[in-house]
């Protein structure tokens, strides 16, 4: 019996309207040269937050990547399954470490909150329809 080959192992959820988002998925779709890595920009109006069983609020709070059995990742692990199935997981391998996973997750929740007023101090950002916004908690 043969293995029925996945179209991808990975799927990065990002928006395409932060600057910073859409240069780092672009970056890493690049040295994926597998293809195993797919990418799926939420700030399209056709994109359906619902497929994934989530809000379009909840994609933009924080970074979310799936699997292709429906399984949903978030935040900093998003990011260390992301490179390492484009070939370069060692760069992030410390971020699960005991205290620097603490501490990495901590940086990222800063900068998730921060992104688009971060991304206009280094040109800008394309979120003219509010779309991208990140709601207060």
């Amino acid at each position: 019996m043969s293995e029925v080959s996945k179209p991808w192992d990975f799927k990065l959820l990002y928006d395409g309207q932060c600057p910073f988002c859409r240069r780092e998925a672009l970056w890493l779709a690049r040295r994926c040269r597998n293809g195993r890595l797919a990418l799926e920009d939420i700030s399209l109006p056709d994109f359906d937050p619902a497929r994934y069983g989530t809000t379009l609020d909840e994609l933009m709070g924080v970074m979310h990547g799936v699997y292709p059995d429906g399984r949903l990742v978030t935040r900093v692990a998003v990011f260390r399954e992301a490179y390492r199935v484009a070939g370069l997981g060692w760069l992030l391998a410390p971020t699960a470490w005991p205290g620097l996973r603490t501490l990495a997750n901590w940086g990222y929740e800063w900068f998730a909150r921060n992104r688009l007023a971060i991304g206009r101090w280094f040109g800008g950002t394309d979120c003219r329809d509010g779309r991208c916004a990140i709601k207060p908690r």
